[in-house]
């Protein structure tokens, strides 16, 4: 059952500040999420005219990331909050900071696409891509998920498919450093794909970071930096 770290309050005008923050960034992710979304297809399908869509987009993240962490320095300065309440708010600022962090990641597979829509691209290369892709936007989607439910467990859930992602973006690495060992010019080509790949892998890195403010949010537990057994633990321990 999700549990809520903060509750409601005396003033009611504080529930709605700290809902209403909430709710920007959901709004922004969603943003980041749609951002990663049509970055992958303008990289696929060579799309020049969506990925520079993308690009112009980035700067929405940036005032919403802006705007969001305005609205949370306020709320430390007006409500002095505590316990759950301050977790609440430290949560988000770093969840906007990488949610801000995986819209520059966008942004960089969108003008690796630029790039490689000038230039041959092997279909088998591009279906992996489209794999890892859009693996990293279910994590995403299910990291966001998590977020919005307060939800701990399906946040450790998530955490666990970083490791697939890296596997899946090390296999693609070393079919494109093949590719490039066998045909010396595709070398410009293969570089810009492994900075696309090495951008949605990065993604990936950033919602498991996401997932780590969830379980500190609503257990109070900071689980950056330990292993898996010891994140679980610290989610399950106390049944």
């Amino acid at each position: 059952m999700t549990e809520n770290p903060f509750g409601h309050h005396i003033s009611k005008q504080f529930d709605t500040e700290l809902e209403d923050m909430r709710n920007r960034v959901l709004t922004m992710g969603g943003l980041v999420e749609q951002q990663i979304a049509q970055a992958l297809q303008a990289l696929i399908q060579g799309d020049s005219a969506l990925a520079e869509q993308v690009i112009e987009r980035d700067r929405e993240v940036n005032t919403l990331e802006v705007a969001i962490d305005e609205g949370c320095t306020q709320i430390l300065a007006r409500r002095q909050p505590a316990a759950g309440d301050l977790r609440l708010v430290v949560a988000v600022i770093k969840t906007i900071t990488d949610l801000e962090r995986i819209g520059d990641q966008a942004e960089k597979v969108a003008r690796m696409g630029l790039r490689l829509a000038e230039q041959e691209r092997p279909k088998t290369q591009l279906m992996e891509i489209q794999h890892l892709g859009e693996r990293v936007q279910r994590m995403l989607h299910h990291t966001l998920d998590a977020f919005a439910r307060l939800d701990p467990e399906a946040a450790f859930e998530v955490t666990q498919e970083d490791e697939k992602i890296d596997y899946l973006y090390e296999g693609i690495l070393r079919q494109v450093v093949t590719f490039m060992m066998e045909d010396p010019r595709a070398i410009r080509r293969s570089l810009d794909v492994i900075w696309a790949v090495r951008a949605l892998e990065r993604i990936g890195d950033h919602a498991k970071n996401i997932c780590e403010y969830v379980i500190y949010l609503v257990k109070g537990k900071d689980v950056r930096h330990i292993g898996p057994e010891q994140v679980k633990q610290a989610v399950l321990g106390e049944r």
